[in-house]
């Protein structure tokens, strides 16, 4: 195995190799958000102010699929980085076997749903009848080519789970450029509309799972099943889909919600639309340290996991914790003075009224940015423990609390009830799982052992 590349999660200081691991995943988070960020960019500047509120009105379906996919391929990963830290190769072959399997047969099964229910999902979100086709036409694309979304997000799940988190960022930098060079020449040259831009999208992930591929083939073979490895094991694809399903439906519970929510968004008009698509693609950027730190958790506690260190586990996790709040708290701050000048940058706008809105969206929500960094780290923290149920309960919560502003709260509050929801939400998911989390019988004992060492 390429040692070069692999982190150590497992020996050693622990702040060092968490943050070699975490600052990979928050470089590939960046390049992954300038996909769907240079679609915006370059859409809202060349096709217009109309185009752009298309891609708006796509964005929750958008990261309904994306981040099923994600975490679909995170959580078998966590299997396998489970098996990694038993130092059990034999049993990674097997499951990675699995995961090809299974995420074949779901990328079908979602292609599926896609074709027959897209179209009338856009008009229950009430999306404006001005924008409908070009947004179909967008979503379309991306839903059509989703088993590109699959195998790249296992590929990366499976490089990171071994501590391998520089050669997807390496992949992932190059198809991130090849998606903005797309993106200009199908839209500026080939005139090809809003579509293009996901096509290009699509492009662009494939090359990366492309990339992924041939890497592993080349640098650790040892990974990469063989025919005799394509068995059924019962318990290993019960383990790897209950896992991959968990954090696959959590994001998509999550993203229900996003598409309920999306739909008051819709409501307000294009303007607003755009307005809450710009600042919601500014937010993305600025939880990006937070979402790497607390998705390097679950492979650090995964690993540890499976070699029996209790007392590392709980140092990490504090640790995290540490990191994910400074951040939160510098980028609370940041927001506040910078608003302005981004949304109008990226809705390529000068419209006081989009404006002021997107500002509004940022500067209130940031203030309960630490309460999400914790809600991120414990959350990632449980599916690093293997827990299945316990990270949905908080997506539930979520749900619920978006069902209840969008019924009762923004009819009566306006898009201020919008900008509302999500950060009240956090605050109840946080609860939740500082609980969940800390009453964990191996928590405790990693507690205990630090305590018997002087070390609480």
């Amino acid at each position: 195995m390429n040692k070069k590349r692999t982190v150590d999660l497992i020996h050693g200081s622990i702040l060092p190799s968490l943050l070699s691991f975490a600052l990979p995943i928050l470089l590939s988070n960046i390049f992954q958000q300038l996909y769907n960020t240079a679609d915006v960019l370059i859409v809202g500047r060349f096709l217009g102010q109309e185009s752009l509120a298309a891609v708006g009105a796509t964005t929750a379906i958008f990261d309904l699929i994306i981040g099923f996919a994600l975490g679909v391929g995170n959580g078998m990963g966590v299997v396998i980085a489970r098996l990694y830290g038993a130092r059990n190769f034999a049993k990674i072959k097997e499951a990675v076997a699995a995961t090809w399997i299974l995420g074949a047969i779901l990328s079908a099964l979602v292609m599926l749903i896609g074709f027959f229910r897209l179209y009338p999902l856009l008009q229950y979100l009430e999306t404006p009848v001005e924008i409908l086709p070009q947004s179909y036409e967008y979503i379309s694309m991306i839903v059509t080519c989703v088993g590109v979304s699959f195998a790249y997000n296992l590929f990366a799940g499976l490089l990171r789970s071994i501590g391998d988190s520089l050669a997807a960022l390496a992949f992932l930098i190059f198809s991130a450029i090849v998606n903005v060079i797309l993106d200009l020449y199908f839209i500026t040259q080939l005139h090809l509309g809003v579509q293009s831009a996901g096509l290009a999208t699509i492009i662009s992930q494939g090359l990366s799972a492309i990339l992924c591929y041939f890497y592993i083939r080349k640098s650790v073979p040892e990974l990469l099943p063989g025919l005799k490895h394509f068995k059924w094991n019962k318990a290993l694809y019960v383990d790897l889909l209950e896992q991959g399903l968990a954090m696959g439906l959590m994001g998509s519970i999550v993203s229900i919600g996003s598409v309920i929510l999306q739909s008051s968004v819709n409501s307000f008009g294009a303007v607003i639309i755009s307005a809450q698509t710009a600042a919601r693609r500014i937010m993305a950027f600025a939880l990006l340290p937070m979402t790497a730190i607390s998705a390097s958790m679950t492979t650090f506690i995964s690993q540890n996991f499976g070699a029996k260190r209790p007392e590392r586990i709980v140092q990490g996790l504090r640790l995290g914790s540490y990191l994910s709040m400074s951040w939160a708290a510098f980028a609370c701050v940041f927001l506040f003075f910078a608003s302005p000048s981004l949304v109008s940058f990226l809705a390529s706008s000068t419209d006081s009224y989009l404006v002021e809105n997107g500002t509004l969206y940022l500067r209130i929500s940031s203030v309960f940015y630490p309460f999400l960094s914790l809600l991120l780290i414990y959350r990632n923290s449980l599916q690093g423990l293997g827990q299945k149920v316990l990270p949905l309960v908080s997506s539930f919560i979520e749900l619920i609390g978006k069902i209840v502003f969008v019924v009762l709260i923004i009819p009566w509050a306006g898009y201020r009830g919008v900008i509302l929801c999500e950060p009240l939400i956090w605050v109840a998911m946080t609860t939740q799982l500082y609980f969940s989390l800390f009453r964990h019988p191996l928590i405790k004992e990693g507690k205990a052992i630090l305590v018997a060492k002087g070390q609480s």
